[in-house]
């Protein structure tokens, strides 16, 4: 039996319980998790914010040991260290053609089997492709990246979402150059990685904007060049004469918030960017001047996951932390046993936390 943390009613306590977990098929993996990083989605779907099905076992930033895998499964074998992620992808669809995974349209036999369910054999939902707040996970081979060997589970684990998803919004979606000026609204988890993806392209300021003077601190040692709170009245101000007057090229807003995404317009530049990184509730609408931006060539785009490439990306992240020139530890807030998850979700519901994560013994 294995050991999982189930949702069965939004905005409920989860529940410590046994589960079974399917053995792998054809192209599947089955992985021993050590660790569970939790993501601020895990807090949304459990809170009943983008509805879904229930009973469910929520977590998608895992690191563990490979236990089996199916017979199609040569990249893989038991033993080996992995980062488990939600993009599950076929690399034949449409969107998989185009280098965008995280759309992949592809159909699994996952989707349709149950891999989860309880002792007298009832479903439940693998949610985001995952399911890993429990001890043991089955996924398709195509979610998994191998980890080295020396590297912690905890640390590992980060690797899945938020810190692809940050880093990935600066490489991949917004195209920032070197000596060009960008914010980032929202220091948590996502945001700090958007603000070291920023650095790392050279921006001549990257400026973090954050209702709380704790996380705009936390920013700079992350490499953020100022820290600004956006409910400032003089942050319009303040943006223009760290920019030239002009303001910034691209702006992250990385939280899911209707306040942050509509000001946002506010602080960029003529045919300057806003990425919307971060995912508001599913009824959030925004308000902008669609003259303004057609008249200066300004743009608004969203990203799933930074589009993120997990084959590119987290190889390239790997290197870039045993060089010493990317910051993985000082996201982890606390660790936690997989029996006190509901105070490591209460953590980082409240913003206590930046990346709270689940150790299983």
């Amino acid at each position: 039996m294995t050991k999982a943390a189930v949702c069965y009613e939004f905005g409920k306590p989860l529940k410590i319980e046994e589960v079974i977990v399917a053995q792998p098929a054809h192209d599947e993996v089955r992985v021993n998790l050590k660790a569970c990083s939790i993501c601020h989605s895990d807090v949304s779907y459990a809170d009943g914010i983008w509805g879904g099905q229930l009973p469910a076992v929520y977590g998608h930033e895992g690191a563990g040991i490979v236990e089996s895998v199916g017979e199609g499964v040569r990249d893989f074998k038991p033993g080996d260290h992995v980062i488990v992620t939600l993009v599950r992808h076929c690399s034949d669809c449409h969107y998989c053609g185009d280098d965008m995974e995280v759309l992949c349209e592809g159909d699994f036999p996952l989707l349709h089997s149950k891999p989860i369910t309880d002792p007298q054999g009832k479903e439940l939902h693998q949610a985001m492709n995952c399911g890993a707040f429990a001890e043991d996970v089955v996924v398709h081979k195509s979610q998994l990246q191998k980890a080295p060997a020396d590297m912690p589970f905890d640390i590992a684990s980060l690797l899945a979402c938020g810190v692809i998803t940050g880093y990935g919004a600066v490489r991949h979606a917004s195209q920032l150059k070197e000596g060009q000026h960008a914010i980032v609204i929202g220091c948590g988890g996502v945001g700090l990685n958007s603000v070291q993806g920023a650095a790392l392209a050279g921006a001549k300021s990257v400026i973090a904007m954050d209702l709380e003077p704790e996380k705009l601190e936390v920013a700079k040692s992350f490499g953020a060049t100022h820290g600004i709170n956006p409910t400032d009245k003089t942050a319009v101000d303040q943006v223009m004469e760290i920019t030239d007057g002009r303001g910034a090229d691209v702006v992250f807003v990385t939280v899911g918030v209707k306040a942050a995404i509509d000001s946002a317009q506010n602080f960029i530049t003529k045919n300057g960017t806003v990425v919307i990184v971060g995912m508001p509730s599913s009824d959030t609408r925004g308000d902008y001047d669609p003259g303004t931006m057609a008249a200066w060539g300004q743009k608004f785009i969203g990203t799933k996951m930074g589009n993120t490439v997990i084959s590119e990306d987290i190889p390239e992240l790997f290197e870039l932390y045993s060089q010493g020139k990317y910051q993985l530890d000082p996201l982890i807030s606390g660790r936690f046993k997989l029996e006190e998850i509901n105070e490591a979700l209460y953590e980082v519901r409240s913003g206590k936390a930046v990346k709270n994560v689940i150790v299983f013994e």
